[in-house]
């Protein structure tokens, strides 16, 4: 059975095929950060796709971003559903079989991928979460993670940090977190440029591909 692609962006290697990332917009949506990002994927021999949780609105102002997100998380049954029919979307074009999925999320995207990882978790093998938490318990999860945090974050306190890495040590699942110093939230996103840190966006991108390119259970 094929999957029609859901709303959103794909990326393709040069070779037609590669493993599959799922990458999760912050509330901004999926704007142009996000997709120069799935295209640096593809670049890295990966097969990217970023949906559109907001079905083409995008912002750049926080007030909007607010509104656009609510509905995400006021409706979490449709927006797993979506994911669902994204999941399958990527493994038929993937070919890959079940656990074959790396999930990418920002700030809410982080959420999503980290939710994913418990909802889903016969799907996803492994995620990367950029200052973004979701409470609760990890132990029916299959995945590793590595995280991404900033050192002085408004909209991520270190106690919800700490309290999710406890949470998946507690679940036994591989977890790395990193803290970057000097940085604050969405310090990975060029496009905020009160915020970017090339330096730690670098080093966080390096991880991140050393981390996807590692073998299953490694």
């Amino acid at each position: 059975m094929s999957h029609t692609q859901p709303d959103g962006y794909l990326t393709l290697p040069a070779t037609g095929s590669g493993s599959a990332v799922l990458v999760l917009h912050a509330w901004w949506g999926l704007n142009d950060t996000i997709k120069a990002l799935c295209t640096r994927l593809a670049e890295a021999g990966f097969m990217a796709f970023a949906p559109d949780l907001y079905h083409g609105k995008v912002t750049d102002t926080i007030a909007e971003a607010e509104a656009l997100s609510g509905p995400i998380f006021d409706n979490l049954d449709r927006t797993r559903a979506d994911l669902a029919d994204t999941i399958a979307f990527l493994h038929d074009r993937a070919g890959q079989p079940d656990g074959g999925l790396a999930a990418i999320g920002f700030s809410l995207g982080a959420f999503f991928a980290l939710d994913l990882s418990v909802t889903a978790p016969e799907h996803i093998r492994s995620v990367v979460a950029f200052y973004g938490t979701r409470p609760g318990d990890f132990s029916g999860s299959k995945a590793a993670y590595l995280g991404h945090f900033a050192e002085t974050d408004e909209f991520e306190p270190q106690s919800e940090v700490d309290a999710l890495e406890e949470a998946l040590k507690q679940a036994g699942r591989p977890v790395t977190f990193y803290r970057y110093s000097g940085t604050g939230h969405w310090f990975f996103e060029p496009d905020r440029p009160q915020a970017y840190d090339h330096a730690a966006a670098s080093l966080a991108w390096e991880r991140t591909l050393a981390f996807l390119k590692r073998p299953a259970g490694a």
